[in-house]
Formats: structure tokens, C-alpha cells, sequence
């Protein structure tokens, strides 16, 4: 299994970025899906996540600002984000859940600036 993230990139700030990511390898559905993000020296903290059962939750520093959404049968997951802050400048890790297991994209760079 391999998830693949793209959308990355500079913004400005109070700006928009969608993030998508897209699975391939599998044959199953994902239990979860969604994004997390890290900066250098700190760890990996959940930005948002969507299960099969299309219940998001969001972290609490971008509820009201970004938006998670999936498209099951092709298990893709998108993160709308908005009005973007310096601190969201992080690489934005795309995972996926199935049943125990969890899976990790390689990352895609948000940097948000002036």
C-alpha cells in the first residue's frame, strides 16, 4: 500500500491550499483516513481524520478552518485548508487506517508566509 500526497507548497497568509491524497495497493477499504502534521523538534500531531463512517475530527488548532473529506471507493482523502496561519507551516503526513495497521504517506511541505 502506498499513499501518495500532493498539493503542497507556499501559501500566503489567510490563504487557501487543498491537500489530496490518493491510495493505491489496496484492495480494501480504510477504516480511517487523514492528515497529520509535524514541524522540526516536535511531534507528529493530528490535524484532521475522517472514518468510514464520515465522522470528522479535527485538532484543535484548525477546527472552523480546514476540511477533511473522502472518497471511499477510490480511498482518496482531501484537506481543504483555510485562512492559513504561519503555524501551519509543517510537512502534512497523509495516513490511513485498516483494522491495526496504519499507513503513511511521505509528506508534502506547507509553508505559510508574507
Amino acid at each position: 500500500v502506498q499513499l501518495q500526497a500532493s498539493g503542497g507548497g507556499l501559501v500566503q497568509i489567510g490563504g487557501s491550499q487543498r491537500l489530496v491524497c490518493e491510495a493505491s495497493g489496496s484492495t480494501f477499504p480504510f477504516d480511517v483516513m487523514g492528515w497529520y502534521r509535524q514541524v522540526p523538534g516536535k511531534q507528529r500531531d493530528l490535524v484532521a481524520e475522517i472514518s468510514t463512517g464520515d465522522t470528522p475530527k479535527y485538532g484543535s488548532s484548525v477546527k472552523g478552518r480546514f476540511t477533511v473529506s473522502r472518497h471511499s471507493p477510490n480511498n482518496t482523502v482531501y484537506l481543504q485548508m483555510n485562512s492559513l496561519k504561519p503555524e501551519d507551516t509543517a510537512v502534512y503526513y497523509c495516513h490511513a487506517r485498516y483494522r491495526t495497521i496504519d499507513f503513511w504517506g511521505q509528506g508534502t511541505q506547507v509553508t505559510v508566509s508574507s
